[in-house]
């Protein structure tokens, strides 16, 4: 049975899904978060279909093992691949799923948009979810998509607000397929962290380009699903926040910092082991 006090369950390759989960609790601060980092295995983005679903099913069952109310996969890749078995056994719990294609897809077609670009990892860009769900619902808009392989790797590292995350940038959004966009989709929970650059790049050349952030968007949609099912939680205690990764990361440490700004403790389990 669920309770408006269980946490949300979150997961993400690594730290990208912490973008999700500080949006998550700027509207929802009460909120619990079980999060599982699975930084042995990222980025999910080289990862084939078979492997993804296959690393998703393990921490999906894991966080039901934690009684989440609520499971948010906060990873492109793994929303573009593994949504289905996700779902599958979480049904089974009776946990409702959330993935962060779904929500974005709606908001674009909401703006009415006549060409949108769309940056991801390749398995997200490869999977073609975003064109032909966007086109589903609007077949009239001119959806372009780019692989950007090096980005969540960089983004991993540590290595952004400097000047190479800003030649990478510049690199990727020069390409001739995203000229005279309107819209450009942030396919992977990492961008938001190098959004500035993004920004700063159209400023430059005088583009105005809607930037759609994942994390926001989910985040807004998320809130909404927990009003609609009566599980938002009005505990007045103080919430109470877990962060699992299958591998301890010192940048997975000191973004996870970063974003609460106090400390926090990084419990290293790897749920793969046989």
């Amino acid at each position: 049975m669920r309770i408006s006090e269980n946490p949300i369950g979150i997961f993400d390759s690594g730290i990208g899904g912490l973008t999700v989960a500080n949006a998550i609790l700027k509207l929802l601060p009460r909120e619990n978060l079980v999060y599982f980092g699975d930084t042995t295995h990222l980025p999910y983005g080289d990862k084939s279909p078979e492997t993804i679903i296959a690393y998703s099913s393990k921490i999906t069952e894991f966080l039901i093992q934690k009684k989440v109310k609520l499971i948010v996969i906060a990873c492109n890749s793994a929303s573009s691949t593994a949504y289905d078995a996700v779902r599958k056994i979480a049904d089974q719990a009776g946990i409702d799923v959330v993935n962060v294609i779904d929500p974005v897809v709606q908001a674009v077609v909401h703006k009415k948009f006549h060409k949108v670009g769309i940056i991801g990892t390749r398995a997200t860009i490869g999977s073609q979810v975003f064109p032909k769900k966007i086109h589903l619902e609007q077949p009239s808009i001119n959806v372009v998509s780019l692989a950007t392989p090096l980005l969540a790797p960089m983004i991993e590292s540590g290595f952004i607000k400097g000047e190479i995350s800003k030649v990478v940038v510049e690199k990727y959004l020069s390409n001739d397929s995203l000229s005279q966009i309107e819209a450009l989709i942030l396919a992977c929970t990492h961008y938001p962290l190098i959004k500035n650059d993004i920004t700063r790049y159209y400023q430059e050349i005088n583009s105005q380009v809607d930037i759609l952030a994942t994390n926001e968007i989910v985040a807004t949609y998320v809130q909404q699903v927990l009003m609609d099912s009566g599980l938002v939680n009005t505990s007045l205690q103080t919430p109470h926040h877990q962060f699992f990764v299958s591998d301890y990361t010192k940048s997975f440490e000191e973004t996870t910092r970063l974003f609460y700004k106090e400390e926090v403790e990084l419990i290293c389990k790897n749920i793969f082991k046989k």
